[in-house]
This record gives structure tokens, sequence and C-alpha cells, in this order.
């Protein structure tokens, strides 16, 4: 594409948040029938700086930014940690970055896209580096703080530019996930039979691709085995009884490219319209309440005992949420967390 198109994109967003200045960057796109990845591109030369991977040597970076906030989001929900960058390791698809404030599993194969963002909001200038999968969807984005390191992220933009910084991206299609199998083509005594051997939360999705069944479809032919519907309210359920009990939870978001994961207690829980919002020091989280269309405590055997989770979906079988009591590998689960599924999600009483 040429630079007219960038120039001419860049002046129809102008003219939108002009018209609409409140306008959030994702509204930005759906007004326009654009992608957010080709939004941001719009600001080429202006506000955006693209970059080029490997991408495992860009996240490595970030280690040098100092304390930053990370967000990854979906559909319905964003999760928005601070923290820093440190206990990186990559492998040939993917990597992770294990801390106590800032913990993701990445998944590069979904990374396409990169800028770094310099931009002038209400509250003063803002930097930050975004990234997206090849349909402009948004996987992991790291937002400068006042407490970060400018110099750093000069010398990371500087060495990762983009040799093309004048035209449009070619966003395409992402892979669709193909639909379910009858539930009569599944062999479901042998899925139950195998996930009462689990031995470790993780052995659960290869489990789901042996069989090729859908996460869900799963969920539905182990009800009352392992898994029990719950409550459409059951996120409010989770947060605010886990912020009255002071226990500590572990909530996981996650798209195709990034999961991020709280680890440790939610204070302040606040409904605002269809959004209900964890807007704690260090850890916010907005989710779309009317966007839930399932919810699930589900039951996973391991070694160390028990696990169980709360699983929040959307109406096209997209995974929101999921809950866990803290806990570490080597530990078994923390029986305030077994007590507020019971009482507080399923309202049954006394957890068995």
């Amino acid at each position: 594409m040429t630079d007219n198109s960038v120039s001419d994109l860049h002046a129809r967003v102008a003219k939108l948040r002009e018209k609409s200045p409140k306008l959030r960057a994702r509204d930005v796109a759906t007004e326009l029938g654009i992608s957010e990845a080709e939004l941001v591109c719009s600001g080429l030369g202006k506000t955006a700086t693209r970059l080029a991977g490997p991408w495992s040597e860009v996240i490595t970076a970030f280690g040098d930014l100092g304390e930053v906030m990370a967000l990854t989001r979906n559909e319905g929900v964003v999760h928005e940690k601070v923290g820093e960058y440190a206990n990186m390791d990559f492998g040939a698809h993917g990597g992770i970055v294990l801390n106590h404030d800032i913990d993701l599993r990445l998944f590069l194969g979904r990374w396409h896209f990169g800028f770094a963002v310099d931009e002038d909001t209400r509250s003063g200038p803002r930097r930050s580096l975004q990234f997206f999968d090849l349909d402009g969807s948004a996987v992991h984005k790291v937002y400068m703080r006042s407490e970060s390191k400018d110099e750093a992220y000069d010398a990371l933009v500087k060495r990762f530019t983009h040799e093309d910084q004048s035209a449009l991206i070619e966003t395409g299609p992402v892979p669709v996930a193909p639909a379910d199998k009858p539930d009569s083509e599944i062999d479901h005594e042998c899925l139950l039979q195998e996930w009462t051997h689990l031995k470790d939360t993780h052995d659960f999705f290869p489990l789901l691709r042996k069989y090729k069944v859908g996460r869900q479809q799963a969920l539905r032919l182990a009800e009352g085995r392992f898994a029990q519907q719950a409550p459409l309210d059951a996120v409010q359920r989770v947060l605010n009884t886990a912020a009255e009990r002071g226990a500590p939870i572990m909530a996981f978001v996650g798209n195709k490219g990034c999961i991020q994961i709280h680890t440790g207690p939610v204070v302040r829980i606040e409904p605002m319209g269809p959004w209900i919002n964890v807007l704690d020091d260090g850890f916010n989280l907005h989710l779309r309440t009317d966007l839930v269309a399932s919810a699930w405590v589900v039951r996973k055997p391991t070694v160390d005992g028990d696990v169980t989770s709360v699983e929040i979906y959307d109406a096209n079988g997209d995974m929101m949420v999921q809950f866990f009591g803290e806990r570490k590998p080597g530990q078994t689960e923390r029986d305030d967390w077994r007590q507020l599924i019971a009482d507080g999600v399923l309202g049954q009483g006394v957890a068995a």
C-alpha cells in the first residue's frame, strides 16, 4: 500500500476522534471498520513506530524497562498488572515470564505485528509497546509508567525498528477452531476415565486434544462428575467473596497469543454499568458481565489432590476468565478456596 493509505486513514481517525474524543481505541477501530492494529499503524511517522522481531528478543528487552504495566485482554476482559519483566524463558514457539507480579504464558506464533506508540492523552504523554495477531487483534501491550526507564524504551525502539515505516500492514484471517464433533462420536467414558487419572492441570488440554473434544463440550460430558454449571454471576460471586474473606486467588485472562495471571488477594470490587472491576494497586481487572454466556466449576485431579477452577465463557464458546485459589505446584488446594466455591459460588453450604 502507498503512503497515501496511511495518510488517508490517519485523517479519518483524526476526524472521528475530534467528533468523539472519549472513544477508546477499540471503539474507534470498530467505528471505522478496521482492526486495532491498523488503527495504530495509521499513526506511522506521527505516533507509531513499527517494530520487527524476533519477538522473543523484543520481550527479553522488556526486562530493561523497569516497572511497567502489562495488559492482556480478550473480547470481554482486560487484565492489567504492574511489575517488571524477569525470569523469562523461550522455546521454539513460545515463552514464559515467571514473576509474582508479571506472570505470562506467551504463544509467539500469534504475534504478527508490533509497534511502539507515543501519544498525547488527556492525562498526559503515554508510551507503550503494542503487539497484534494476524487479524489485527491485540495480544499484549506494555505501558510505561513514571518509574519506567525511558532510555531503555528508546534503545529498544531503535534496535527493533522495522525497515518499512510507510505502508499500512496487511492483516488477514486467523485459523478458526473446527466445530465440535457430535457428542455421539466422542468416547466420553474413556475421556472421563482418563480425566480421573490426570496428574497435573496442564494435562487437561492434551486430554481434550487426544479425544478431539471441545472444552465446553468436555465440561458438558463431565457434568455431575467433574463439572457443574454455576450461576452466570459467578465472576461477581468469586470476586466479592474473595474480597470479603481475604482469600487469595489466581485470575487467568488470555487470548490466542498470551495468557496473563494475577496471583494474590483482591480488595476493591466496583461494578460500573455492564462492567465488574477490580481496582487494586498493581492489579486491575475489567469484565463485561453482559457477555457471559456460561459459567462452570471444574474439578481436575492432580498428584497434589483435586484442583478446582471457575471458568467463564462467552457466547462464542471462548473462555473469558479462569479463577483458581492461590496455589503453587506441590501444594494442595486451599481450604478457603474450596469453601468459597461451595458457599460463595454454588451456595451449597459447607464444602465437602
